[in-house]
């Protein structure tokens, strides 16, 4: 069932124009002044400040005044839940630089809100915006479970760790009322099947009576994202994010729980975070994280300019510093898609971040990494009806 849509939110009485034939997609321009720039006071508790059409659309739009010499008061931007009933939910890759080959989204969109959130140009796929419409129009999946099921059943699957989290945030606040997660967890319970888990939401705590039992199993992994201790910078660029603190409390849940947590320092933003460090290191130590890993600032696509209009907002000052020790990383260039490269970087100064977080980690004891997950305990569940194995 489909929710119903709000009004077009357009500040001051202005109209939606429709732009045809533009020679060059917004994100080519370098342009951090939006078409469809939304006042603050509409998007309390959002990371973007713009809906711009992704790349994938023909026309783009442009506000524009509808002529009334008045101002009309918008209302703030609410999230909408869309349900979609997908095929199949295991999306299998073949990225030489990640360590796992299947991945599972329960939610398209993240109401998290980070405007540094590499998955924000998925959201172009559906026709909506990788700013705002990301972070306030969502996509729930609530037959996942069952499609997972189906998809494990099949004789043809060969089992290997499915990573969630990887996308959109599978325990972001509307996880809260739907519960799709913790039912998809259940059937990798029921099946004996290895997963592993990235996460910012401290709503994971919820589901530790399934992921200590499937911890003690060697199922299971978490890593759990801090970017930054500062509680005012978490704000402003992870909106809806827990705090730091909130996070770090998690961990010591988690880890006291059994479960094998490792702390993910991702994104180090050169010249605003990469002074943090050893600091996140330590009370990640301190709060029971057994490992920490750690990838730079990406920002594909659509995520260049919406990042360059936050950093104008927020941090003018320190603009030109972090794009250009970008810039440095990626031959010129804000960002470079190559594998093994699109998280580090190259040249002087990720060979610096590299040396000091490999240092900082085996100071503090979180150099070791988990053993591979059990693949061998594998058991799609008997159903109703099915013959009974004798052995």
């Amino acid at each position: 069932m489909r929710t119903q849509p709000t009004r077009r939110h357009v500040p001051d009485a202005k109209r939606v124009r429709v732009v045809a034939d533009v020679p060059l997609s917004f994100y080519d321009r370098g342009m951090t002044r939006s078409d469809r720039y939304v006042a603050r006071d509409q998007r309390r508790g959002r990371g973007a400040n713009s809906r711009d059409a992704g790349r994938y659309e023909r026309f783009r739009q442009v506000d524009d005044s509808d002529g009334w010499d008045m101002r009309e008061d918008m209302p703030v931007l609410n999230t909408q839940v869309t349900v979609e009933r997908p095929r199949s939910v295991i999306n299998h890759i073949s990225s030489p630089d990640l360590s796992f080959d299947r991945t599972l989204n329960p939610y398209r969109g993240c109401e998290h809100g980070c405007i540094y959130c590499f998955a924000r140009p998925s959201h172009a796929w559906l026709g909506l915006s990788p700013g705002l419409d990301f972070e306030t129009r969502l996509v729930a999946r609530p037959e996942a479970p069952e499609v997972l099921a189906r998809e494990l059943r099949a004789r043809r699957y060969k089992v290997a760790p499915i990573a969630i989290g990887t996308n959109t945030d599978p325990y972001q606040p509307i996880e809260r009322d739907r519960s799709i997660m913790r039912a998809c967890l259940s059937v990798l319970q029921e099946f004996r099947h290895p997963v592993a888990i990235a996460t910012k939401g401290t709503l994971i705590e919820r589901d530790i009576d399934i992921l200590s039992d499937m911890a003690a199993r060697n199922l299971v992994k978490v890593g759990i994202t801090i970017t930054t201790l500062d509680p005012d910078l978490n704000r402003r660029m992870e909106p809806r994010v827990p705090s730091p603190a909130r996070r770090l409390a998690t961990i010591r849940r988690l880890s006291d729980a059994g479960i094998p947590v490792r702390v993910m320092l991702s994104p180090i933003v050169p010249g605003l975070i990469d002074a943090e460090i050893e600091p996140i290191l330590t009370a990640a130590r301190d709060a029971g994280a057994q490992a920490a890993t750690w990838a730079m600032l990406r920002l594909p696509l659509e995520v260049a300019p919406l990042w360059e209009a936050w950093m104008d907002e927020h941090y003018p000052d320190r603009k030109s510093r972090v794009m250009s020790k970008l810039r440095d990383m990626h031959g010129g260039k804000v960002y470079d898609a190559q594998w093994f490269k699109r998280t580090r970087g190259e040249g002087a100064y990720a060979a610096l971040i590299a040396q000091r977080f490999t240092k900082a980690r085996k100071r503090f004891g979180l150099d070791g990494d988990f053993p591979p997950l059990d693949c061998t305990a594998f058991r799609p569940p008997p159903r109703a009806g099915d013959q009974l194995s004798l052995f």
